[in-house]
């Protein structure tokens, strides 16, 4: 008879206080504050640090890029040696690059940081797995909501308190405060978070894949900031970016078709559903992404010409609309999906935010229009991608809901990084050779450009129609 090893015992879980669950939750909410605190100050950033905006638009996009790769990392990381031993070590790394950014004398050290920071969207599944293991599936349910929910407020958090620390105290003290928060909620959560038993598996870690596809997006996005920022720049340079990034992006692919246990299943491309999803996810996102970087630089825009000279503190209030309807939107996407469609709201987004773009391209002479088109255009992106995640996960198998949705998951980051990087690169090909500041007929450029790849949702919807709809 054979004797099960200790290791291998199936051991009855501890069951959670809410105590533990409201340590998570704390948790989240000083993750989400630190993971916000860039979008209002980044003006700040690039003048403290002279960058321009491409360069400024690296600051966010590296903490982005690090979250594509770990978010399908996360999970498996969790169930093969345990969600709590995986939390605690990861929140280490996010708290190294906390206090690295907040040293951050120069651009590359700052983005080292922000790359280190990356690793806290891998906080949210390892959470899910740590309540799932103690808890009822109901009372799983009530713990990951309110994780979410701190989450979400974290951010909101973040885009408040990011102007005064960095006004009161300096730029530095908006990665510090929230690190020293997460440092001590981390310690707080390791006492009182029982073990987690891991989970034996035969699939292995993807790590190929994962340095191929952060490798990728870097290069792509290094490339970006290369070429626009330098007016001058060979042919031939510029054709040796495309090659090295076209290289990277098909080594990926052939590693990820070849992998036992792929980071992202590529081969579930195949299915209509999922690669319609996926386009559009990847349209919709990189829209956003592009909303998301112009709108700050305009705000703080010297009042002398044709932007608001706003401060951090008051972009950060001009932005909490936006954030809200955000927030609201991820618990309205699911339900209008089922009422009706995903590819009706899509279709209905993506006119929303095209018509939008379009108008803010002429008219962006008072505070309240960026702070309406924010909103606008925050939900309308909110939404479309819930529906399409909602859609797709009833489209597929039971088995791969959670390959799809991870799928999309990464490519709604992906999206918002391109978009993010392409803001960014407009407004420098279109600044003043005097001042190095935007001229304004670049921010009309940038929005006429966000508002055109919105409508092109509307194209892509018509071509892929029967495979949208779930």
């Amino acid at each position: 008879m054979r004797t099960t090893p200790a290791s291998e015992a199936v051991v009855s879980p501890v069951r959670l206080g809410w105590l533990s669950i409201g340590a998570l939750g704390i948790l989240a909410l000083a993750l989400g504050t630190l993971q916000s605190v860039v979008e209002p100050a980044l003006p700040l950033l690039q003048r403290e640090l002279g960058v321009s905006p491409a360069e400024g638009a690296l600051i966010g996009n590296a903490l982005l890029i690090t979250g594509a790769v770990v978010t399908p990392v996360a999970g498996k990381l969790g169930d093969r040696y345990g969600g709590k031993r995986v939390l605690v070590r990861l929140m280490a790394v996010v708290s190294a690059g906390g206090l690295t950014a907040g040293l951050a004398p120069n651009l590359p050290v700052l983005l080292l940081g922000q790359v280190l920071q990356g690793v806290m969207v891998g906080a949210l599944p390892l959470s899910f797995i740590l309540v799932r293991k103690h808890l009822t599936p109901g009372e799983s349910q009530a713990a990951i909501g309110l994780v979410v929910a701190l989450f979400t407020g974290g951010s909101m958090v973040g885009t408040l308190l990011a102007g005064p620390i960095a006004e009161g105290l300096s730029w530095q003290w908006m990665f510090v405060l929230p690190t020293i928060a997460i440092t001590v909620t981390t310690l707080v959560v390791t006492r009182l978070m029982p073990h987690d038993p891991p989970i034996r598996s035969d699939d292995g870690i993807d790590w190929p894949g994962a340095v191929l596809l952060s490798g990728t997006l870097l290069a792509f996005m290094l490339g970006l900031v290369t070429v626009t920022r330098d007016g001058d720049v060979p042919p031939l340079a510029v054709g040796a970016v495309a090659v090295v990034v076209a290289a990277l992006a098909t080594g990926w692919v052939v590693v990820e078709r070849r992998a036992a246990s792929p980071m992202v299943d590529l081969r579930m491309l195949a299915k209509p559903a999922m690669w319609h999803a996926c386009v559009l996810t990847l349209v919709i996102a990189t829209s956003s992404g592009m909303v998301l970087f112009l709108l700050p630089q305009l705000f703080a825009v010297s009042a002398d010409g044709y932007g608001f000279g706003a401060g951090t503190t008051d972009i950060g209030l001009f932005l909490l609309p936006g954030a809200v309807a955000g927030a609201v939107s991820d618990s309205v996407g699911g339900v209008a999906a089922r009422r009706f469609g995903p590819r009706a709201v899509v279709a209905v987004g993506a006119v929303v935010t095209a018509a939008t773009m379009i108008a803010l391209a002429s008219l962006h002479t008072a505070e309240w229009q960026l702070v309406l088109a924010k909103a606008l255009t925050a939900f309308a992106a909110g939404v479309g991608t819930t529906a399409l995640l909602a859609g797709t996960a009833t489209a597929v198998e039971t088995k791969d809901v959670g390959i799809a949705t991870g799928l999309l998951v990464v490519t709604r980051v992906i999206g918002v990084a391109l978009g993010v990087q392409v803001a960014g690169a407009i407004l420098d090909a279109g600044a003043e050779p005097m001042t190095g500041r935007p001229a304004e007929p670049a921010f009309v450029t940038g929005f006429a450009v966000a508002g055109l790849v919105a409508a092109l949702s509307l194209l892509v919807v018509r071509v892929t129609r029967k495979g949208v709809q779930a």
